[in-house]
This record gives C-alpha cells, structure tokens and sequence, in this order.
C-alpha cells in the first residue's frame, strides 16, 4: 500500500472509532484490527469510519465490526462461524482473536465467496474456510461452534444456527425489521427457544437471504431473468431482439 503507514492508520482508525461510540472497544477486539492489513479487504477509504459498497455486498463500518465483535466477545481457541462472509474483512479480525483455523465463514454469493478466500489469502489468513452455503443453514458439518456471528438481520435467530452452538456458545446477530434493528447476543434455551444475554446498539443491515435470493441465484422466470440482465447491463444495453428501424419503401 503506498502512501502513510497503515499501522499509523489502523491507530487513527480505532481513534475514530472510541470517538464515534463514545467508548474504546474491548482490549481483544482492539489488538485485532490494530494488526488486520483493512486495505487488503477495503479498495475505497480502507480505515475511513464509513459503510461502503464492494462487490455487491455492503462493507460493514469499522464502528460497526467492534459493536459485533464486543457482543461476541470470542476468546483465543473458540470454534467461530461467521454468516455472511462479505469480503472477508470480520473473519480476519475474529481470526487474530481465536486463530485462522477455528474460523469458519460461510456467504450465500458465489463471488463475494471467492472474493474473501483472495483478500484473507493476501492478507496472511488463508487458513480461514470459507465455503458458498445459505447461511441460514449453518455449517453443520463443522459444529459445534462456541460462537456464531451474522452479520444479516432476521426476526428471531435461525433455529439451525442455534442447534449449532456449544454448550453455553452464544450467537450474535441484528434482531428486527428495517428501521429498527439492534445487535443482539443470544443463548440457546432448550430444544426450541432462546434467550437474549444481551443488546449492543442500533444497527440498519440487509435481510439474512435465503437460497433463490442472492443475485447470483439462476432464474426459471423467462421474463425475469432477461429483466435482470437488461439491468445489469444498463438502460440503454441491447437485448438482442432490438433492430435498427427499416423504412421498407426506400428499399430498391
């Protein structure tokens, strides 16, 4: 990366960050994004204080990862899974917590999947797995797990996602619809309920999609999947069935 030293950098990052919730996050969560490379995840104002766009999926605030990350509040050895992997940048941190290998990420998009597995490589952390699953699902093949992150909001926990959890493993999630959102933890309370252990701030993320959702999900819909790729094309993209108009009695 040219230009100022980013551990200078990550320093003002975390600076703007205790201004921002008026409080300095936990010590572990601290020590880890102070030492995670965010410009090898983050192309746009990496260690800027802000919510971005990348790729299709949104880049959670710096603020915003330490709000999650105190909720989870991992410690090192912890088995984690983390629900939508984005670009990467949430697992590396929890990976400096507990380490690469008991890390788990799962994302629902095939590309955002492949772009993480690049920027954890790149950034020293390719020990984190990260596979293309519906996260609502889990990762039950690695279960269970002491901690599990979502960062997509859903009105109650995925009972799939709790079934999941160690004995006293704790899930941390945005709880509500839109508009009114605020980072829960929870705990598994028997075979069917749960309980909240705790509320972390008010948030506003994307829902928690299911299979058929994610826009790389294919299309039966004729008419529909020809809508969107119309539209990822651009307004004035050809189709294929347009023709330059022919006026027929100017023809020889």
């Amino acid at each position: 990366m040219d230009g100022p030293d980013p551990e200078l950098l990550r320093e003002d990052m975390l600076d703007g960050v205790e201004h921002a919730l008026s409080r300095a996050p936990s010590a572990a969560v601290s020590d880890a994004m102070g030492a995670v490379p965010r410009h090898e995840f983050v192309a746009e104002a990496p260690y800027a204080n802000r919510t971005g766009e990348q790729g299709g999926t949104r880049v959670l605030a710096p603020a915003t990862v330490v709000q999650f990350l105190d909720a989870l509040a991992a410690e090192p050895g912890d088995e984690v899974l983390v629900v939508g992997a984005g670009v990467g940048y949430t697992a590396a941190v929890v990976a400096e917590i507990v380490g690469a290998r008991r890390v788990h990420a799962v994302d629902i998009t095939r590309s955002m999947v492949y772009e993480a597995r690049q920027n954890l490589a790149a950034a020293g952390y390719d020990a984190v797995l990260v596979d293309r699953r519906d996260g609502s699902n889990g990762l039950p093949q690695y279960a269970p797990f002491d901690r599990v992150l979502v960062e997509a909001a859903a009105v109650s926990p995925p009972r799939a996602l709790l079934d999941q959890l160690a004995d006293d493993g704790r899930l941390v999630m945005p709880r509500g619809q839109p508009g009114g959102q605020e980072i829960v933890a929870v705990e598994a309370d028997g075979p069917t309920g749960w309980e909240t252990v705790g509320t972390f701030g008010d948030v506003a993320l994307r829902p928690l999609l299911v299979d058929g959702e994610q826009p790389d999900a294919p299309v039966r819909n004729r008419t529909e999947r020809e809508d969107r790729e119309f539209e990822r094309q651009g307004y004035f993209a050809r189709t294929g069935w347009e023709q330059e108009w022919i006026d027929w009695e100017r023809q020889d």
